[in-house]
C-alpha cells in the first residue's frame, strides 16, 4: 500500500487543505498519518477525521525579539529528532506539507531520509517556515500566479488550493430555512473570521437599516460579538459562529463580504461567489491577506475595500455595486483554470510515489 505523512499546523489555514485531499488520497489506496504539533488545532481536526495522528515538538522561528527564541531552537531540534525516528518508523513513498512551523522539521526529516516532499503555500509569497522548506521539496505549489517568481522555477506548479467537497454540497433554500430568511430577497452573508472583526461589524451594522430594504444579512459576525439589541431584526440574523450549516449558508448568500485569508478566498472562488474582501492591515499583519485580495481584484473575482477606508457610505457602495456587477463577477470566476486544486496536487503526489 502507498504511504503518505501529511504535515502542517498552527491555524485552521495550515490543516483544512490537507483535510481536503484525504477522501481523494484515500480513494488512490494510500495509508495517511499526520505529524503536527502535541497541543496544536491540527490535533483537534485530524483526529476528529479519524487520521492516526502523530505529535512532536515544535517551536516557532520569529523575526522579532522574543525570550522564546532562546528557547524555541531547542524545541525545534527535538521536533527534528522525532520527525526523523517516525519517518524512519512509517516509510512513506511521500510527504505533503501545508506549512507552519511544525512542518520544518517534518520537512527536514523527509529530505534526511531521502523521502521525496510536496509543500503548498497559500499566500502570496512564501512565509518563513515555507521558505525554511523549499529547497528540500520537489514540487511547490501555490495559490497565485504572482507567487511564482518567488519559487525556483523547477518547482512551482500553481494549483490553487485544495477545497474540503462538502463545502460544494450546500442547499440555498436549507441555508436559508437555517437563517429563518425567506426567498423574497437577496442574502449577503458576512464573515469577519473565526475571531470577528470590530470595524466590519460595526459598519455593517451602522447601515443595516439601509440594506435590509433590499437585501437580507447573514451576519457571523465572532465570538463575544453578538447585538443583543439587534435580534428579532426582520431579515437579519446574527452568529457567533457556524460550523456544519456554513456550507448552506454559502449557497443561499447572492454576496459575501469576508476576511481574504488564501483559503477563505479561494473557497469564494471555488463557490462562485461574488464578493467584497476587507484584508487585515498590513499593521494587524505581514501584508498577505492585501497582496491576496488584490490578486484576486486583478482576476477580475472581488472587490477590495482596504480596513483603514470601511465606514458606512464606502461599504454600503461597494455592496450596491458588486451585486448590480455580480453576473461579471461571476463569469471571471467561471472561466479561472484554479478549481482542480485536489486533483493536481493527487497527480503531482502520484508522480513523486511513482519515481
Amino acid at each position: 500500500m502507498k504511504k503518505i505523512i501529511l504535515t502542517g499546523g498552527g491555524t485552521a489555514g495550515h490543516v483544512t487543505p490537507n483535510l481536503a485531499l484525504i477522501p481523494s488520497l484515500k480513494e488512490r489506496g494510500y495509508e495517511i498519518r499526520y505529524i503536527g504539533s502535541y497541543q496544536g488545532i491540527e490535533k483537534t481536526l485530524i483526529e476528529e477525521a479519524g487520521i492516526p495522528y502523530d505529535g512532536i515538538s515544535s517551536g516557532k522561528l520569529r523575526r522579532y525579539f522574543d525570550l522564546k527564541n532562546f528557547t524555541d531552537p531547542f524545541r525545534v531540534i527535538r521536533g527534528y529528532g522525532e520527525a526523523r525516528k517516525l519517518i524512519k518508523q512509517y516509510k512513506p513513498d511521500v510527504v505533503f506539507s501545508k506549512g507552519g512551523f511544525v512542518a520544518v522539521p517534518v520537512v527536514l526529516a523527509a529530505k534526511h531520509n531521502h523521502i521525496p516532499v510536496i509543500i503548498h503555500e497559500s499566500d502570496m509569497t512564501p512565509g518563513l517556515a515555507n521558505k525554511l522548506c523549499i529547497p528540500s521539496a520537489r514540487k511547490v505549489c501555490c495559490n497565485f500566479p504572482e507567487t511564482l517568481p518567488y519559487l525556483p522555477k523547477d518547482k512551482a506548479v500553481l494549483t490553487g488550493s485544495p477545497i474540503r467537497s462538502e463545502l460544494l454540497t450546500g442547499d440555498r433554500l436549507s441555508g436559508l430555512q437555517y437563517a429563518r430568511l425567506s426567498t423574497g430577497k437577496p442574502v449577503i452573508l458576512i464573515i469577519g473570521g473565526s475571531l470577528g472583526a470590530v470595524a466590519i461589524n460595526q459598519a455593517i451594522r451602522k447601515i443595516l437599516p439601509r440594506l435590509l430594504t433590499n437585501y437580507q444579512v447573514i451576519h457571523i459576525c465572532g465570538k463575544n460579538h453578538l447585538d443583543e439589541s439587534l435580534d428579532g431584526t426582520p431579515g437579519y440574523v446574527q452568529y457567533e459562529y457556524v460550523d456544519a450549516p456554513l456550507k448552506h449558508l454559502f449557497a443561499a448568500a447572492d454576496l459575501v463580504v469576508s476576511r481574504a485569508g488564501a483559503n477563505s478566498i479561494c473557497e469564494l472562488l471555488a463557490l462562485r461567489k461574488p464578493n467584497i474582501l476587507i484584508p487585515l492591515s498590513a499593521a494587524a499583519s505581514r501584508g498577505d491577506q492585501i497582496l491576496n485580495a488584490n490578486s484576486f481584484a486583478r482576476q477580475g473575482f472581488s472587490t477590495v475595500l482596504e480596513e483603514e477606508s470601511v465606514n458606512d457610505e464606502t461599504l454600503y457602495n461597494a455592496i450596491a455595486d458588486t451585486y448590480a456587477r455580480r453576473e461579471e463577477f461571476i463569469r471571471q470566476m467561471e472561466q479561472s483554470h484554479l478549481n482542480n486544486a485536489i486533483g493536481t496536487i493527487v497527480g503531482l503526489i502520484e508522480e513523486c510515489v511513482a519515481g
